[in-house]
């Protein structure tokens, strides 16, 4: 297994245990006993980012639609590509139902990931999937809010380097809150499958 791929997995499993943490979150009662004090994950909230049509979003531009999000980079050599390939047959699967979903790509190197690179990125991919850009911090309080990990390699060149990140999609309501999530690997029928629960 590659350095790369256990990153991977590490960072997936850490972000599972977030999410089960969240689902869970158990505290103490008077009695003593543990108690479920929250049915809700701890995942996504407020962001605001520029589109890959240069337009500046908020969470707000998506509200009444589900949103089917990724964070990723356009420079990823073959996981990302991979799971945007995944997720745009995953809705073209569901046929009409896909309308009630906007796919959602949201980059982890702002650095090299301008509006510009986004726009010709995306196009590769579903046609209605939204490229989402920012300042490195705005990409930072995006990636804190879904609990997304990345970090810039360490033994890459700062011109041509590779990221490392948690690969993840997660469904969202149409309210923003969290439904689903579907870990790397996941195939399209699944992923469609898992999606049209919540349509």
């Amino acid at each position: 297994m590659s350095p790369r791929l256990i990153i991977l997995v590490i960072a997936a499993f850490l972000v599972g245990g977030a999410i089960a943490v969240s689902l869970f979150a158990l505290n103490n009662s008077p009695s003593g006993q543990p108690r479920i004090v929250s049915g809700k994950a701890l995942i996504g909230g407020p962001f605001a980012l520029t589109d890959h049509t240069g337009r500046r979003v908020t969470e707000k531009d998506f509200a009444g639609k589900h949103m089917l999000v990724y964070f990723g980079y356009t420079f990823c050599p073959d996981i990302c590509p991979a799971e945007l390939q995944v997720m745009s047959a995953a809705l073209d699967a569901l046929g009409d139902k896909a309308s009630k979903v906007t796919p959602v790509f949201i980059t982890v190197d702002p650095e090299r990931d301008t509006v510009e690179q986004m726009n010709s990125y995306v196009g590769n991919f579903h046609n209605r999937l939204v490229g989402l850009t920012g300042s490195p911090e705005d990409i930072k309080k995006a990636a804190k809010a879904f609990r997304v990990y990345y970090a810039k390699a360490k033994d890459e060149s700062s011109t041509d380097y590779l990221m490392d990140h948690s690969s993840i999609v997660y469904l969202m309501s149409p309210k923003g809150e969290y439904l689903a999530h579907f870990a790397y690997g996941t195939g399209v029928d699944k992923m469609a499958e898992g999606i049209a629960k919540f349509l």
